[in-house]
């Protein structure tokens, strides 16, 4: 199968992704859209027409972002709606008002995410990093998913990341309850889980008009890093003594052009169950080239399939 690429890379812009593209008669949701990557996803949507609609946490602290984005696309169409992803109450609550008001979806962009937290858990018991990236998501999803088959012709951006690397999903403890926390083991399954969620809605629902990838965005320094002391952040390269970023980083805007390519690109059209990176097609992981790739685990059909399982039994039942 020949790989999917693209005229963008590594450093283009979000804005340059949708430069000509008409989203005029698109509504899109983007999850973690008060700060980061999702801020600058959403500005690209909306600065082509499309109506955006932000599912916060923390509706006060959002609407600066929100202005912010009008203050450069005064004709933008921002909508601001309130989400707790770490409760299936509130999800549940969004999805309800939410499909009377907009039965038509063509664009999910599930980025919001907690990364390296202390051991905690989300008020419905689960292990908060796989119950907010992951399970949260999937629950969302599938209080769109009316809204997403009407479009007859949707996409779904599950926002995983290089640290899937650090594990693949435990089916037998996926919760921690029996083996020891480390905060990078859990979070780099429940980016695995993001990108076997992507695997699982196409294999799904692809007859029906909706096809998910998964997305890497880059290495990005955001509110992401909240969990992680300055310290830790030097010893893993991140920022030097005098707190500057990596040079290998991205800014917040090219970290946001593979969602946007994700959801726009028209080499995708009709494209599912791949990982994307730089606005390309990503390649299995080589050792030649350590910050680029997946591993294969996270395209898995046969484990989308038990999460998919293990998902519906948890946030569905």
């Amino acid at each position: 199968m020949t790989r999917i690429t693209s005229s963008f890379g590594s450093r283009t812009d979000a804005l340059d992704v949708v430069e000509g593209v008409d989203l005029s008669n698109y509504v899109a949701v983007v999850t973690g859209g008060a700060s980061g990557l999702g801020v600058e996803t959403a500005r690209a949507l909306a600065s082509v027409g499309a109506q955006v609609v932000l599912p916060v946490r923390d509706l006060e602290r959002a609407k600066s972002s929100r202005d912010e984005i009008l203050s450069t696309h005064p004709r933008a169409r921002v909508e601001l709606r309130e989400l707790d992803l770490a409760s299936l109450d509130s999800i549940h609550r969004f999805g309800e008002t939410f499909r009377r008001d907009y039965p038509v979806v063509r664009i999910l962009i599930n980025n919001a995410a907690v990364m390296a937290t202390p051991f905690q858990h989300t008020s419905d018991g689960f292990e908060m990093q796989f119950g907010t990236n992951h399970l949260g998501h999937f629950a969302l999803f599938h209080e769109l998913l009316p809204s997403l088959k009407a479009a007859n012709g949707s996409r779904v951006v599950a926002l995983s990341s290089i640290g899937h690397r650090r594990s693949d999903v435990d089916f037998d403890d996926p919760m921690f309850e029996r083996r020891p926390y480390e905060k990078w083991q859990s979070y780099g399954q429940s980016k695995t889980a993001c990108s076997l969620f992507a695997v699982g809605v196409t294999a799904q629902y692809a007859s029906e008009g909706i096809v998910a990838n998964a997305v890497h965005p880059g290495g990005i320094i955001t509110g992401l890093q909240q969990y992680l002391p300055k310290e830790e952040q030097r010893a893993m390269g991140w920022i030097d003594e005098d707190g500057n970023v990596n040079a290998g980083f991205k800014t917040v805007t090219q970290g946001a052009a593979t969602s946007v390519w994700a959801a726009v690109g028209t080499e995708l059209s009709g494209v599912g169950a791949k990982y994307l990176e730089d606005c390309n097609e990503a390649e299995p992981f080589d050792s030649e080239k350590p910050f680029r790739g997946f591993m294969p685990y996270s395209l898995d059909h046969e484990n989308a399939h038990k999460l998919w399982d293990l998902s519906s039994t948890l946030t569905l039942t």
